[in-house]
């Protein structure tokens, strides 16, 4: 048969395979091992016999593998005798639309041999398709969770109730040190640093970011029949009508009186709902940028008709956020507790729409605790320590109270929470204070937020999905904000484009608790100067000689100057980045340089077609 010196080769086999079907590494190899033995013999270093070679047969549909892991199906010889193909449905629809050149050969019927077991089980727990709530806090440090650092002072009783209910990661990272390019990840499965934005953080008149006819979670779920819900701090761009003869808005933070020259009557264009979710409210970036105004779906809620700033810490006035236009009765104060009960308002308004079947994604970007630090009166002093404690409690408190209404509605049995930041926490918590009083936002880890070092991206990331994730579980897994898009595509069952979710790995094993090996080959970290880092099992390259941020050494000064241009660190050994190995392991900086110009190069950084990034990416800022 001309067929028969075709192979599989090991890695794009299982590289495929567990994109399209997340299972475990090790239960593949376990799997394929009677079916598909190596052969040193067969064409290709390392290459599996094609199926038929040891005895396989059947004319039901087979796997078409390309040379980059791309698939179709395409009917065997009916001479191949019978077999009965057990996969089909969407996953074979979006397998047909490929239609790429053919180099690989695997059947159907044998994939689902394979991966019949890790199917079944999903399939019993997805059958219903959970509602999903995310949560994402904005500036909380990873040694703010009590249950993450319990050494810390700060009491965070709902947060360790989420934990103990369900699963908590110590290595989980936000895409980016600061706000704008994590929030783009987290939507997109796409490390921003591969759209225009490659350095700093949006504005809140800056124009869209995520690209025209990019999927987004939101409209992957939308297109599965959830409903769709954004609350909160969007911080990535829309597009605002201006007054006349004024100048458009770019990629920066803009002056506060620059705010004015946007006409509120008007809608906005290309918001929230522009990228797949049915509705919004919230406020347009961080709450020291203007406008301070609410945005119910794509209009200002109120019109801004005054000029106001707020101290950036609660009885600090010294230091104050940008003054600009604001709605008469906005109040900083008052913007994470409207958040909060707009979210169990969507809950109680979606339940029985819900519990008939029909499920709701909701994103709720809290604004807080980040600048300007705004603790309600209820909450100053609470913590004993200063306002940005007391301002993570009433974090807390709110998570809390969005736990307390999928309960009263009987939803928590079938709801995935998820509870993560967008990066570290700020230096403008007052980290000199907290930690004269036994705190550590960072617990440990060097340097916060905007930084390349482990502080800046390093965040708390728990989850709770009854009867999926086993209570009081822990996972060390290497994961990145990036990998929602991945998950709710495997939960749904959906079979990612090769243009979406870049970046994206899913966790469901690690939810399962079926992983046996890492999830991810490596992570990439970006700092807000644009400097990169990628880490891979216990080490981590940093292509800088300094922090990429705002703590020392930092970028371009005196004492960055002197040292070397890379920084190797070995985590399992040195998680506080202070001793750099770069001189002793030169094999380890070549592999993972290599490995970050290779997913550069590629556009992306899981198995699939390459794309092409929206700009060149420089991957070494201290050359310039």
């Amino acid at each position: 048969m001309p067929l028969a010196a075709d192979v599989i080769t090991s890695e794009e086999a299982v590289a495929t395979i567990l994109r399209l079907y997340p299972c475990d590494r090790d239960f593949l190899f376990e799997k394929l091992g009677p079916e598909v033995l190596p052969s040193e013999q067969t064409p290709g270093n390392g290459a599996w016999m094609a199926p038929w070679q040891s005895g396989w047969a059947g004319n039901g549909p087979w796997i078409l593998l390309d040379c980059r892991g791309n698939i179709e199906t395409r009917d065997a010889p009916a001479a191949w005798g019978s077999c009965r193909p057990s996969l089909a449905g969407a996953a074979t629809r979006e397998i047909d639309k490929m239609r790429k050149p053919i180099r690989r050969l695997i059947p159907l019927a044998l994939l689902s041999v394979m991966i019949a077991a890790p199917l079944a089980t999903a399939s019993t727990e997805t059958a219903k398709r959970p509602n999903i709530v995310y949560i994402l806090a904005d500036d909380l440090g990873y040694g703010d969770v009590h249950c993450l650092n319990p050494e810390g002072k700060i009491l965070t009783p709902n947060l360790d109730r989420l934990a103990h209910s369900g699963m908590a990661f110590t290595d989980a990272h936000s895409g980016s040190a600061v706000c704008t390019p994590t929030r783009y990840g987290i939507l997109t499965g796409r490390y921003s640093w591969r759209s225009r934005l490659q350095a700093g953080v949006l504005g809140g008149c800056s124009p869209r970011l995520i690209e025209p006819g990019r999927l987004t979670v939101a409209e992957l779920l939308r297109r599965h029949g959830y409903q769709t819900t954004a609350i909160g701090k969007w911080h990535l761009g829309m597009n605002w009508a201006l007054k006349p003869g004024k100048p458009p808005f770019h990629d920066n933070i803009e002056k506060g009186a620059d705010g004015w020259n946007v006409d509120f009557s008007h809608p906005i264009i290309d918001g929230p709902m522009s990228v797949g979710f049915d509705e919004y409210y919230g406020i347009s970036a961080s709450l020291d940028m203007v406008p301070y105004t609410f945005i119910e779906n794509d209009r200002v809620a109120a019109l801004p008709t005054v000029d106001k700033a707020f101290p950036m810490m609660h009885g600090r006035p010294r230091s104050m956020t940008r003054r600009g236009p604001a709605a008469a009765e906005f109040e900083a104060a008052n913007v994470l507790p409207a958040l909060t009960t707009r979210a169990v308002e969507t809950i109680h308004k979606r339940a029985e729409a819900a519990r008939k079947g029909e499920p709701f994604f909701i994103y709720l970007a809290l604004a807080a605790p980040h600048t300007p630090i705004a603790p309600r009166p209820s909450w100053l002093g609470q913590s004993r320590l200063n306002p940005y404690a007391d301002f993570v409690m009433q974090v807390d408190a709110a998570v809390g109270e969005v736990l307390a209404a999928l309960e009263a509605n009987h939803l928590a049995d079938q709801t995935l929470v998820l509870f993560t930041s967008d990066n570290g926490c700020s230096p403008e918590a007052k980290f000199d204070e907290l930690r004269a009083q036994g705190h550590d936002p960072s617990a440990g880890f060097r340097g916060h937020k905007a930084d390349i070092f482990e502080g800046g991206h390093r965040i708390p990331f728990l989850v709770r999905w009854p009867g999926v994730v086993s209570p009081h579980s822990r996972s060390e897994q290497t994961i990145c904000l990036t990998d929602l898009m991945a998950t709710c595509a495997a939960i749904i069952g959906e079979i990612l484009p090769n243009d979406a979710g870049e970046d994206s790995v899913s966790l469901l094993p690690a939810l399962r608790g079926e992983a046996r090996g890492p999830l991810r080959q490596a992570v990439v970290h970006h700092s807000i100067n644009g400097s990169f880092a990628i880490r891979s099992g216990d080490w981590k390259l940093c292509l800088c000689p300094d922090s990429g941020g705002w703590s020392a050494p930092r970028p371009r000064s005196k004492e960055a100057a002197g040292l070397p241009v890379v920084q190797l660190y070995n985590l399992a050994t040195d998680r506080s980045e202070r001793h750099n190995v770069q001189d002793q392991h030169p094999e380890v900086v070549d592999r993972l340089t290599h490995l970050l110009e290779k997913y550069v190069a590629d556009g992306r950084s899981t198995p699939g077609k390459p794309q092409k990034n929206d700009g060149r990416v420089v991957l070494r800022k201290w050359a310039r």
